[in-house]
């Protein structure tokens, strides 16, 4: 690791005269700073645990009560029937009047408790109601209306980030029945009739057996655990992996698609960094605001805990707390650098300063320096303490020599772009850290996101306060570098590679900006603008491969404790219907359109369920964990569970803040994020609806499939959109 060192507080010498001990004064005013500021921040931390331990009430609530209760003592009333004396008897070596006080605080902190108690269970058991997810858009029943306005009474006035996490319901075991009925809706496509006879034998004799006993043992778990499936989900699938993350399974997410602040690249940097460190501390201390559907429904919180100071180590997850450095790749080199100054964060001026020294080193790299972030593969060999330097750090920065980013005038821009956030050159960023935030030599940024310990929207969330602080908040000045004075007294802290880019080099990536039309225009169509694009891919997947195939939407369920994702299966034989009769010349527009709408109510619906709770693919993972568990064979769980998801899909989650207005400031837009594909013949698809009139396609394939190609797959899924859009206006005619 390049890296300088920092003055110690004191030095001493032994003379003939004894002990010459020389204090440095500067160095302990810091010490006594960093104290004060650790000792605010548990003070803090305090505070909120408090705040949100007792919430929906409030501790102000807990002294209306003692004041209510000891009022009607002194009016000689007993609310308690008899409670409070018995509590008095029980309290021997005090006077009588200690011992009527102290008995009336007891009596009424009980009260106290007992009311939150049956405010959770209360808010829990409406939070339990899912109706109105599937009421249509703009038309909400009186129950929905009655059930809202109770949520919002009951949810308080302020809540904090983890307020609402002992009131959020558990997730549901669906029934075995339900759950086979729906997997066999969603295969009955994709089978003919002799398959589809052979699945549903298969099926039925699973559902006789074993498939009860394994239930049993999941229902057990669902009363045992706060979430079902998140556990297992994150153990079996991220962490007991031995393959490459890279590609396979970390994503990623870009900067603002038209805009970039500035062109100095350690200014951004600085910006950027500082942003984090302000999100961090809202994290840390549970004040950011959670997130709530209808502005009313809370979110699960618990994916934000590990968003910071965490690194992915075989097998579990390490989360560390008060990380107070950054770790920062650049041509090679490793520097450790302090985000902590006299107790506060640095400045972005500050880090700019020590950015930009980095930049200006022109040492070369130490032996296997060059290449350590590979070996994040195979860890083994590296100097531990370099590798603990950047394990415990707060996230990984690369300060990348390359200039990536959106050019109207390059077709091939954004996929570029795509490919270096993705895998970079393979051995500049570290795949194992949290994120990887990389800022580009023209000032642009992007960030590199490992999977395990959290969804797409959870980072999304962060991302968003980031760019808007960074514009709207921190700011440049007019030569591009950050505000602010510079503190003069900082001192700067300073065969695994070959199997990382034969991946990466295998990766195709296209990315389709379509801005022909957007969620405006769907939405005049009176369908929903997931389902349109949804059913846009089926019909662009079966143009480019003239065939379908299983597909895999995400769909989160964090209205649920713990609640991560669901699989919406969206190839249905209502897609498929519509489909084909989108390639059939024989059929009418009038009847395409009535089948058009058919599967898009279908999708909606599927996508409602997976929502609350009905999805099918996580209780089926859980059944076949549970199997291997009991050592039990299942051949219907072997063969649903190695069904490749050859059209993989998700959309990025856009205005989760709001805290830019895009109305206002149009070029202020994200370009969202993707991934690698799931099936070496596949194709992932992440898309992100942007304001009312764009929508970004990330289109990602193998080159070595000669089955796919992402091009050709984006001009496919841009012609099926027009096609669909020519549906609802005869007058359009085919591109």
């Amino acid at each position: 690791m390049a890296e300088a060192h920092q003055a110690v507080a004191f030095q001493f010498t032994v003379t003939p005269d004894g002990i010459d001990l020389q204090l440095s004064r500067e160095v302990l005013k810091h010490i006594y700073l960093s104290g004060v500021t650790s000792w605010k921040k548990r003070a803090i931390r305090f505070k909120n645990g408090v705040l949100t331990g007792v919430y929906p009430a409030s501790p102000s609530s807990w002294l209306i009560v003692v004041i209510a209760i000891m009022s009607t003592m002194y009016a000689r009333i007993d609310p308690s029937m008899g409670m409070i004396d018995r509590i008095k008897t029980s309290l021997p070596f005090m006077t009588v009047q200690t011992q009527t006080v102290l008995s009336a605080i007891l009596f009424a902190t009980g009260l106290w408790l007992s009311f939150i108690f049956l405010l959770r269970y209360i808010l829990k058991a409406l939070l339990s109601y899912h109706g109105w997810i599937f009421e249509s858009h703009g038309k909400m029943s009186f129950s929905t209306k009655v059930w809202l306005s109770l949520v919002k009474l009951l949810s308080g006035r302020r809540p904090l980030l983890y307020s609402f996490q002992a009131s959020l319901p558990h997730l549901p075991v669906p029934s075995i029945d339900d759950t086979i009925n729906r997997y066999l809706e969603s295969v009955r496509p994709l089978l003919d009739d002799e398959q589809y006879k052979q699945m549903e034998s298969v099926a039925n004799d699973f559902k006789k057996d074993p498939a009860p006993k394994l239930q049993k043992h999941l229902k057990l778990k669902s009363w045992w655990a706060t979430n079902y499936v998140s556990d297992w989900w994150e153990e079996y699938i991220y962490l007991r992996g031995r393959d490459p993350i890279m590609v396979n399974s970390n994503f990623y997410t870009m900067d603002l698609l038209y805009v970039i602040p500035t062109h100095r690249q350690a200014s951004r940097a600085a910006n950027v960094v500082h942003a984090m460190l302000q999100y961090r501390r809202k994290l840390e201390r549970g004040e950011l605001t959670p997130l709530r559907a209808l502005g009313i429904v809370p979110m699960c919180s618990f994916q934000y805990e590990r968003m910071f100071n965490t690194t992915r180590i075989p097998d579990f997850v390490q989360h560390l707390k008060d990380r107070k450095h950054l770790v920062v790749y650049h041509r090679g080199r490793f520097f450790k650098v302090w985000l902590y100054y006299g107790g506060r964060h640095l400045l972005p001026s500050e880090l700019e300063l020590q950015f930009q020294r980095i930049l200006d080193d022109k040492s070369e790299p130490q032996p296997g320096e060059i290449k350590l972030p590979s070996l994040t593969y195979f860890n083994e060999g590296v100097n531990r303490a370099s590798l603990e330097a950047i394990e415990t750090a707060a996230f990984f920065l690369t300060l990348d020599d390359e200039t990536h980013g959106y050019d109207p005038e390059n077709i091939r821009s954004l996929d570029l772009y795509a490919k270096s956030l993705l895998h970079g050159k393979c051995y500049d960023r570290w795949f194992d850290k949290s994120f990887t935030l990389i800022v580009y030599k023209n000032g642009k940024i992007g960030v590199n996101t490992e999977h395990s310990w959290a969804d797409s929207p959870i980072i999304g969330h962060m991302w968003e306060y980031v760019l808007a602080t960074d514009c709207f908040h921190l700011g440049y000045t007019a030569e591009g570098h950050c505000k602010g004075d510079i503190n003069k007294k900082l001192i700067l802290i300073g065969c695994s590679y070959m199997i990382a880019k034969g991946i990466a080099d295998d990766v195709d990536f296209h990315g389709c900006l379509f801005n022909e039309f957007g969620k405006s225009l769907i939405k005049k169509c009176r369908t929903s603008p997931d389902a349109f694009i949804q059913l846009a891919l089926q019909l662009a997947h079966y143009r480019d491969k003239g065939e379908f195939c299983l597909t895999y939407e995400s769909s989160m369920t964090r209205m649920f404790r713990e609640g991560r994702t669901e699989t919406v299966r969206s190839c249905t034989c209502e897609s498929t219907a519509f489909v084909k009769a989108m390639e059939d010349e024989r059929t009418t527009n009038e009847q395409r359109l009535a089948l058009f709408k058919k599967a898009a109510d279908k999708h909606q619906n599927m996508y409602r369920l997976a929502m609350t709770g009905a999805g099918i693919d996580r209780h089926l993972f859980c059944l076949y964990i549970v199997s291997k568990v009991m050592d039990i064979d299942s051949p219907f769980l072997k063969q649903v569970l190695s069904e490749p998801w050859r059209l993989s899909t998700s959309q990025t989650p856009q205005q989760q803040l709001n805290l830019i207005d895009i109305q206002k400031f149009p070029k202020y837009v994200g370009a969202g994020g993707g991934f690698g594909p799931v099936a070496d013949d596949g194709y992932g698809v992440s898309y992100i609806i942007v304001g009312e009139d764009l929508i970004t396609f990330h289109i990602s394939s193998k080159f070595s499939s000669p089955e796919t190609d992402s091009f050709r797959f984006g001009q496919n899924i841009r012609q099926a959109m027009l096609d669909i859009r020519a549906l609802f206006n005869p007058k359009e005619k085919k591109m």
